[in-house]
């Protein structure tokens, strides 16, 4: 395939790939998706699919410095940092310090709350539209409290939240325990998000490829980029040893962005986070709907045939050994709250990065050296809910449309 070209090539083939890839379809480009691994094999696969415009606030908000100081002397803690030398990661760290205040804060959660929302209809248009199967349901989604004063905090936090369409609706701890006997009594309060939904993440990204592929898309899997080069006319992308040419070049490398951000001429501050999961077959006994352990950061969420425990925020560099403390911090959490926390059998431990970007929005958008490369990276943890908008949003900006949502705050050179 030697000067093979293409009008579109997607490298990544996780859910911000793969929407993307469909959304360009949507708009008549020609398209081929490249990646290094399996189909949503890698960030996508552990997440807990929720689809969470209610998670608009950011990780850096004020306060979070001080928290992270004492969690990091606690293996077990939401966040934890492994004491190690490594530049990149304390400059990260200092620049992420230095946005958690009030107005980054605002700034970073309009940003975040408008691809929120935008990905939270268009992905219940495409299980419409394509057929998905993969889950998807709408029952909204709750945040648990143990902690009354964590409540009282969250509580204020609402107002924020309504001024920026995004409902929400507080139940008094006692309450929410006579309505859902999957809890244990002793709760301080929970709020509801009836705009939230959820889907299972690793059918999700196997209905986009299919979908994909029905409208012949090709899918390389197990291919390796080395390299890509542009010019005025497009690009030249080296693959498996090959050179594809493409009008357009779509970066959806996740955690591995900074690594094709120096080929653009472009400071990308992503870190990669390691977040956990244990995947159980399901209890007799689970939750009506996706809860979040506040006191914990603990996601719980059940599936037709699974219960899966999801969490924690661990900067470890590129260890990918699985640490039996963190997921033991997900199963104690779940042992509190809930009555049956697990089912008979162990399906799965899980560890994976996720691509935090240093003010906790993604970055998306033409690289202005680059006429004809784009970056869709660094979403954190809600690669799964902005995936549908992110897409879009990328697709209209290739082929020159108005986008529906404003794409300044998401500009990948705003870091220069």
């Amino acid at each position: 395939m030697q000067g093979a070209r293409d009008d579109v090539i997607v490298i990544g083939a996780g859910a911000i790939g793969l929407a993307t890839a469909l959304a360009l379809c949507g708009q008549g480009r020609q398209v081929r998706v490249i990646d290094r691994g399996r189909v949503g094999a890698a960030t996508s696969y552990g997440n807990c699919g929720t689809v969470t415009p209610s998670h608009a606030p950011p990780l850096a908000a004020p306060g979070v410095p001080l928290r992270a100081l004492r969690w990091m002397l606690d293996p077990r803690a939401p966040l934890y940092v492994r004491s190690r030398l490594d530049p990149a990661l304390w400059r990260w760290l200092l620049q992420f310090s230095a946005r958690c205040n009030a107005r980054h804060w605002l700034q970073a959660t309009r940003a975040r709350a408008a691809l929120l929302n935008d990905s939270r209809v268009r992905l219940a248009e495409w299980v419409g539209t394509h057929g998905l199967d993969c889950e998807f349901e709408t029952r909204g989604l709750d945040y648990v409290f143990g902690d009354a004063r964590s409540f009282d905090q969250h509580i204020a936090q609402c107002e924020a939240l309504d001024a920026h369409g995004i409902a929400t609706r507080c139940i008094h701890g006692g309450h929410y325990a006579r309505d859902n006997p999957a809890f244990h009594d002793r709760l301080a309060g929970a709020i509801h998000f009836p705009g939230d939904a959820q889907l299972r993440p690793d059918r999700f990204t196997a209905e986009l490829a299919r979908v994909l592929r029905a409208q012949g898309v090709e899918i390389d899997e197990q291919v390796e980029m080395q390299g890509f080069s542009g010019d005025v006319h497009g690009v030249r992308v080296q693959a498996g040893g090959r050179t594809l040419r493409a009008r357009e070049l779509v970066l959806a490398t996740g955690p591995w962005s900074p690594r094709w951000a120096r080929l653009l001429d472009l400071r990308v501050p992503i870190q990669p986070g390691k977040g956990y999961s244990l995947t159980w077959s399901r209890p007799p006994l689970v939750p009506a709907r996706p809860v979040v352990l506040k006191d914990h950061s603990v996601f719980v969420i059940a599936w037709r045939d699974a219960l899966r425990l999801g969490g924690t925020m661990e900067f470890a560099g590129a260890d990918p050994r699985l640490r039996a403390q963190r997921l033991q911090a997900l199963q104690l959490a779940a042992d509190r709250h809930l009555r049956m926390p697990r089912g008979a059998q162990l399906q799965e431990q899980w560890c994976g990065w996720r691509p935090m970007s240093v003010d906790d929005v993604p970055l998306i958008g033409r690289a202005p050296a680059h006429p004809h490369v784009w970056l869709a990276a660094g979403h954190g943890m809600l690669g799964i809910s902005m995936s549908a908008g992110t897409g879009q949003l990328i697709a209209d900006l290739v082929c020159g449309r108005t986008p529906a949502i404003d794409p300044a705050p998401y500009r990948p050179e705003r870091f220069r």
